[in-house]
């Protein structure tokens, strides 16, 4: 197949263009900076040469947008929902101009979508959108609207001839240098991986093997479109993740933080504590109904698995820069 990947130069889109290659297909890259072969020039808001590879590709698989690894400012927000609605938009009038549009777009999106909550599980049918929850700090509400919005770009476009899916990913862990799991990692290995403002607050994850195993049943299962939950089905507070973490590295020592602690390392890593502190509760009820298995359901195993590979070496793909870096 032909598989092109609008802002797919960031840690994800490394993971799926080296699966899918391997896998002998063909993977064109659509990016600000194209630096190597496969990769073509975009600028992620108006139509150009570009469109030329969406017609006859057989998937799209759209990872654009800025980076949520910044500082929440009004400034980084607006350019987190512009960025995101805008290439989300653009990608649909390719696909809908196309002569021969490809079969399948898959367009990222997230799991933060999804409310601030320890009391039950969130899956595509009976989870509840966030936005309103009480005792939260208000910007939240704003990812929410980005993440909202982003899939609303593509509901509203008009590909009869394109299947659509909304993948609503958790975080994407793999041994690449730059990854989320490295800066995990790092902090485990400094005796700093205990729990952060009590640990309760649920995470939600996927290892990058079943991330690529799900996008590819996605690709084949013409039955499935809309929202789909990219999502281990055994999300754990926060306290246990991390213990699991420690344990897989053999870290018996874990100092916790309180939230003012998370507020300054945040600052000194230029990120935002949201990524901390909020109840990412998700569970892939669609992909578990349609049949997928998930060969890492469990965290402890995920992460024996990805810890023996970063020691093993992996981990140096200066591609991967970082986790969310899908510009």
């Amino acid at each position: 197949m032909k598989i092109v990947i609008p802002g797919g130069t960031g840690q994800v889109g490394a993971i799926l263009r080296r699966a899918l290659t391997t896998a002998g297909h063909e993977v064109v890259i659509l990016t600000r900076r194209p630096l190597h072969a496969g990769e073509v020039c975009w600028d992620g808001e108006n139509l150009g040469p570009w469109v030329e590879e969406i017609t006859g590709s057989d998937v799209v698989i759209n990872l654009a947008g800025r980076s949520v690894s910044c500082r929440y400012t009004p400034a980084n927000l607006k350019a987190m929902m512009d960025s995101r609605v805008n290439s989300a938009r653009v990608v649909g009038e390719a696909i809908a101009s196309a002569a021969q549009p490809p079969r399948v777009w898959l367009q990222m999106s997230t799991a933060t979508v999804y409310a601030h909550r320890f009391d039950a599980a969130n899956d595509e049918t009976a989870g509840v959108i966030g936005g309103s929850e009480p005792g939260v700090p208000g910007y939240w509400a704003y990812s929410v609207e980005i993440a909202k919005n982003w899939e609303r770009a593509q509901e509203d476009t008009d590909t009869h001839r394109t299947r659509k899916v909304a993948l609503r990913s958790a975080m994407v862990m793999s041994p690449d240098r730059g990854g989320v799991l490295d800066v995990l990692l790092r902090l485990a290995r400094l005796g700093l991986g205990g729990p952060v403002a009590g640990g309760a607050q649920y995470v939600s994850w996927i290892h990058e093997h079943d991330f690529v195993r799900a996008v590819e049943f996605l690709v084949d299962r013409d039955d499935l479109a809309g929202p789909v939950n990219l999502a281990a089905p055994g999300p754990l507070p926060h306290r246990a993740f991390m213990r699991a973490l420690r344990t897989a590295w053999g870290m018996p020592v874990g100092l916790p933080a309180t939230r003012w602690m998370a507020e300054l390392g945040a600052f000194a890593l230029r990120s935002d504590t949201e990524l901390l502190l909020k109840s990412r509760r998700v569970v892939p009820g669609r992909l578990l109904e349609a049949g997928f298995a998930f060969e890492y359901a469990r965290w402890p195993e995920a992460a024996a698995d990805l810890v023996r590979q970063v020691r093993d070496g992996r981990g140096r793909d200066p591609r991967a820069v970082s986790q969310l870096n899908r510009a």
